[in-house]
C-alpha cells in the first residue's frame, strides 16, 4: 500500500510506503486517518442483506473501490510572506493506492481498531468479501474530531450522527515513535484501570423495560459491566459456599478496552489487562473451560519494585471464554471506590499510585520492557485541573471594587463554560429561556466560520480521465469551500448585524459603523452601486479571501463584545440555576479529572527516552445529546 503526496507544486511530489508495525498493522495515527478519510469520501446510504436493511451503512465491494484509488486534499489559508496584507493558499492533495486484497486487509485492521462492525452479524471479527458495514459509536468519534480538525464538509453524514451512538469520552494511551507500542508505566496503568473499572462498580441494572442502543451504549461506558460469582460448597475439601463479588468475564474486559479505548486488536488489550494482573489489580477467579478448549494466554514482564508492593514482575491474562476475573482489594483502593481506606503499602511505587489517585501523574522515562522507577522527591509532577474546579476558583474569587478585574474574572469563567459542550448546551438553553440566545448564537456561528477559513479538506475516490475537468480535486474543492465561505460569511451579517435583521444584535455604535463603512466600501467597488445595509450573497460573488479576512476582524471585535455582555449580564445569573449547580455535580465529579494531559518534557542530550501518558477526547455531539437527556426539560430558567 503507497501513498502519494504532493503541493502545488509537481516537483514537490513524493511516495511511500505506509509504515507498519512488528504486528504487521499500520501505525494508529495512519489507520485512524485513513479510516476516516474513506468514510467522508463515501455515500452512506441502505443496504439490504439477508432480508434486513441496514442504514447508514457500506458495502466491501464500495469500500475496496474506494480504496484502490483514494485521494484527500488540504487546502490553509495564511498571511502572504512577502506581503501580510494578501493571504495564499496552500493546497496537499496525498493519494493513498491499493490492490481489492490490500484494500481488504486494511478495512480488517479499521475492525481490529473497533471503527467499524459487520451491520448483520456484530459478533464477527472478520472483514468479508461480501458485507454490510456501519461505523461503530468509537469509529464515530474518530469521523468527528478528523472532521473537526481538517474542516471538512460532512453534511452528508449528519444523519450517521443523529441516528447513532457516539462514543462520548475516549482514552489515549500515548505511543512510542519508533515501534507504535504503548507506552507502559504505572500511571498509565493506574489511569486506564481507573476508566475501566469506573467510579462506582458497574453493576447491570435490573429493570423490566429493555434499553435502546443509545441507553445500553451508555450503561457500558460507565466502566466494565461487573457481576458476582458464587462458588459451590466442596463438603470433602471442607470448603463452604464463597461469593466472589466485582467479577467479569474476560471477553467482556478485552471487548470493553477495544470499545473505550485507543487499543487496537484484542491481542493488544489483553496485554493491558494482563499489566492489570501484573499490578495487582485484577486476578483470575476460574476458567472452566474443556481440556479440549483452545487457551489463549497473554503474558507480560516487567522490573518490580520489591518489598510489600504489590507488583508484580510478570502477569498473565487468559483470554478464554470461560474465564473469570475480579477487582482485588488493591484495585478497588487504585478505582477510589472506598477513597477513606488507607493504603497497606509505603513502597516507592505505591507512592505514584497515591499521587495519581490525587489527580497527578509522574511522568518517568520508560524502556521497552521495564518499568521505570522514580522516587517521589525527584519525580516531576503535572496536574490537570478539571473544568469544575476553574469554575470553582473563579466562583469563589471574592468581589473587588475594581469592575476590571471582575468582568476579567467573569469572562474567564464564561470561556470556560463554553469550552465545555455539556456547560455550553446548557448555557444556550439558558439563554433561550430569556430570550437572549443570539448573542451566544453569533459568538458560535464565528467560530465555526474562522475554523472553516483558515483549513478545508476534501476526500473522495478519483474520478475517471475524461471527467475530471479543469485542475486538481483539491482545487476544485477549494473553489466551492471559498463560495461556501461567501455565503457563510453574509449569512451571518444578514441573519445578526444587518438593520432590522432577524436576530440583530445590541452592539457598540462605533462596531456597527466600522462594519458598515468596510461592506460599503467594498460593494461600492464591487457592484458600482452605493450600500444600504443589505447584502445578496449573489452580489459579493467576487469578494477575495483577504477581503474575507477582514470581515473575520470585524466579526472577532464583535464577538469580544457580544462575551463581555453576557460574562456581565447573563452569566451571573446563569450560575444561580439550580441546573447549573446540578450539572457542575455531574459534570465535576468526571472521571476523566484524573486523567493527565501529558506533554513529554524534551530529552536529556544524548537519551531518546519517550515518556508515556493518557488522555481523554470528548465529543461534542454525545455530550451535548446527553447533556440533553441527563437534564429536563427546560422550564422557567430566569433568575430575577
Amino acid at each position: 500500500m503507497s501513498t502519494d503526496r504532493a503541493d502545488c507544486h509537481p516537483q514537490a511530489a513524493s511516495s511511500h510506503m505506509m509504515k507498519t508495525t512488528k504486528r504487521g498493522r499500520p501505525y494508529l495515527k495512519d489507520t485512524l486517518d485513513l479510516f476516516a478519510t474513506l468514510i467522508v469520501s463515501l455515500q452512506l446510504t441502505t443496504h439490504k442483506q439477508y432480508f434486513r436493511t441496514f442504514p447508514n451503512s457500506f458495502s466491501t465491494d464500495e469500500a475496496a473501490q474506494n480504496l484502490a484509488s483514494l485521494k484527500f486534499s488540504q487546502s490553509n489559508r495564511g498571511p502572504d510572506p512577502r506581503d501580510k496584507s494578501r493571504i495564499v493558499t496552500t493546497t496537499t492533495t496525498t493519494t493513498f493506492s491499493m490492490t481489492r486484497d490490500m484494500a481488504k486487509a486494511m478495512c480488517q485492521h479499521f475492525m481490529d481498531a473497533r471503527l467499524i462492525e459487520n451491520a448483520a452479524d456484530q459478533g464477527s471479527n472478520l472483514f468479508k468479501d461480501r458485507g454490510t458495514y456501519v461505523l461503530t459509536p468509537k469509529g464515530l468519534h474518530v469521523l468527528e474530531r478528523f472532521i473537526s480538525k481538517n474542516g471538512i464538509n460532512s453534511d452528508h453524514l449528519q444523519p450517521v450522527f443523529a441516528s447513532q451512538p457516539i462514543c462520548i469520552k475516549l482514552l489515549h494511551l500515548e505511543r512510542r515513535s519508533a515501534d507504535d507500542e504503548i507506552i507502559v508505566t504505572q500511571s498509565v496503568i493506574t489511569a486506564l484501570f481507573r476508566r475501566f473499572v469506573g467510579r462506582q462498580p458497574n453493576y447491570p441494572h435490573t429493570t423490566s423495560s429493555p434499553q435502546d442502543a443509545f441507553q445500553e451504549y451508555h450503561e457500558r461506558s460507565k466502566g466494565v459491566q461487573l457481576m458476582d460469582v458464587q462458588e459451590k460448597p466442596q463438603p470433602l475439601l471442607g470448603k463452604a459456599t464463597l461469593v466472589h463479588k466485582h467479577c467479569f468475564a474476560a471477553v467482556s474486559a478485552l471487548e470493553w478496552l477495544c470499545d473505550f479505548t485507543s487499543v487496537v486488536g484484542r491481542e493488544e488489550a489483553a496485554e493491558m489487562a494482563a499489566q492489570f494482573v501484573r499490578f495487582g489489580l485484577i486476578t483470575l477467579v476460574s476458567d472452566k473451560r474443556k481440556n479440549n478448549d483452545s487457551a489463549i494466554i497473554f503474558t507480560v514482564r516487567g522490573s518490580a519494585p520489591g518489598g510489600n508492593s504489590p507488583v508484580s514482575q510478570h502477569g498473565e491474562f487468559r483470554c478464554t471464554a470461560k474465564a473469570i476475573y475480579r477487582i482485588t482489594d488493591e484495585g478497588k483502593r487504585v478505582a477510589q471506590w472506598d477513597e477513606d481506606s488507607p493504603s497497606a503499602h509505603s513502597s516507592t511505587v505505591n507512592l505514584h499510585e497515591r499521587s495519581s489517585l490525587e489527580g497527578s501523574i509522574i511522568e518517568a522515562g520508560s524502556r521497552p520492557g521495564t518499568e521505570a522507577t522514580v522516587s517521589a522527591a525527584d519525580a516531576k509532577i503535572h496536574r490537570r485541573i478539571s473544568m469544575a474546579e476553574k469554575l470553582n476558583t473563579y466562583g469563589e474569587a471574592k468581589e473587588t471594587k475594581d469592575s476590571k478585574a471582575n468582568v476579567k474574572s467573569n469572562t474567564d469563567r464564561l470561556n470556560q463554560i463554553l469550552e465545555e459542550p455539556s456547560y455550553r448546551s446548557l448555557f444556550r438553553e439558558f439563554l433561550k429561556a430569556n430570550f437572549c440566545e443570539e448573542n451566544l448564537a453569533f459568538w458560535l456561528d464565528v467560530e465555526d466560520f474562522k475554523r472553516k477559513f483558515s483549513i478545508t479538506s476534501s476526500a473522495q475516490a478519483t474520478v475517471p480521465v475524461g471527467r475530471l475537468g479543469k485542475g486538481t480535486p483539491g482545487q476544485a474543492a477549494m473553489e466551492r469551500h471559498h463560495e461556501s465561505l461567501i455565503q457563510t460569511a453574509f449569512q451571518i451579517y444578514n441573519k445578526y448585524l444587518a438593520p432590522s435583521s432577524q436576530n440583530e444584535l445590541n452592539i457598540d455604535h462605533g462596531l456597527r459603523l466600522d462594519l458598515a463603512s468596510y461592506l460599503g466600501e467594498v460593494m461600492t467597488n464591487l457592484n458600482g452601486k452605493a450600500f444600504d445595509g443589505q447584502v445578496d450573497a449573489s452580489q459579493a460573488s467576487a469578494f477575495n479571501a483577504t477581503q474575507l479576512q477582514m470581515l473575520i476582524k470585524l466579526y472577532s471585535r464583535i464577538q469580544t463584545h457580544v462575551l463581555r455582555l453576557m460574562a456581565m449580564d447573563s452569566l451571573p445569573k446563569f450560575i444561580k440555576t439550580q441546573r447549573f449547580t446540578e450539572a457542575k455535580q455531574w459534570l465535576g465529579g468526571d472521571a476523566s479529572d484524573d486523567i493527565q494531559f501529558l506533554t513529554s518534557p524534551p530529552a536529556p542530550p544524548g537519551l531518546g527516552e519517550e515518556t508515556g501518558g493518557a488522555y481523554i477526547t470528548v465529543s461534542a455531539k454525545a455530550s451535548e445529546r446527553e447533556q440533553r437527556q441527563h437534564q429536563p426539560v427546560v422550564g422557567s430558567a430566569a433568575v430575577p
